[in-house]
């Protein structure tokens, strides 16, 4: 077996996750403070609600989706979208509550794998988080998914015939069997070389420190590799963000 050439972060994550896109932009910060190179990312697939139909319906906004899931007054809905509105405002994200769609995040998943195959999955994965929390597009829209592959530079033809088969669904349930069996149970959840897990959007420091440490003990392991560099918030299975 070959040795890999960079220590692996696996990222449990789902696009309907707001902390998902709060905990990417916090390890980014991390990684970049630490001006770590050697590390190699791998967003791997989550779903918090696949109940949501995969059909095209009539747009559900954020707050009646929660109101009507969990039975929450409008008001506490208001209150934690205000708290996350703020916690993103601290790391440079904007989050317009008012614009989202609720939608299936299945096809949106299929897609970023997809743009695995073409070395693009992280940049797909700022996209679709800008596109869902910000701009309010539908991310289970195949018209708007394939307007954000023409971003990233991918053949449109090529980008619809994935969506409207069921290509790389395989690929998405596996991720989520695997999910299981590394003990992600909300998401985001963090996963360095299979040793150290960060589960939610924690602050920079502790992805600091779980970078360090993890990265520290990789090069122990692999001492023939040329060095090149030197419980948060998040989103469960039943829909609670906290």
């Amino acid at each position: 077996m070959s040795t890999p050439s960079k220590m692996k972060v696996e990222i449990w994550s789902d696009i309907m996750c707001p902390f998902c896109y709060i905990g990417k932009r916090k390890y980014e910060m991390a990684v970049k403070e630490l001006g770590e190179s050697s590390l190699t990312l791998e967003w791997c697939s989550y779903q918090l609600d696949p109940t949501i139909p995969l059909e095209k319906t009539e747009g559900i906004n954020y707050f009646t989706y929660l109101e009507e899931k969990k039975g929450m007054a409008h008001a506490q809905v208001l209150e934690m979208f205000e708290g996350i509105t703020a916690m993103g405002k601290e790391v440079g994200l904007q989050f317009n509550f008012d614009k989202i769609i609720v939608a299936n995040s299945m096809k949106a998943h299929r897609f970023l794998h997809f743009t695995k195959t073409k070395g693009l999955s992280n940049d797909a994965e700022e996209l679709l988080f800008k596109a869902h929390f910000t701009d309010g597009a539908d991310i289970g829209d195949t018209v708007a998914l394939v307007k954000l592959g023409k971003q990233l530079n991918l053949d449109e033809k090529e980008v619809q015939e994935v969506l409207e088969s069921d290509q790389f669904s395989y690929e998405v349930n596996q991720d989520i069997r695997e999910g299981a069996n590394v003990g992600v149970k909300g998401v985001p959840f963090f996963v360095f070389d299979r040793k150290y897990g960060v589960s939610g959007a924690q602050s920079v420091e502790v992805f600091k420190e779980t970078i360090e440490k993890a990265v520290r003990e990789w090069w122990k392991e692999n001492p023939s590799i040329q060095m090149q560099g030197t419980d948060g918030s998040s989103c469960d299975t039943e829909g609670n963000c906290v």
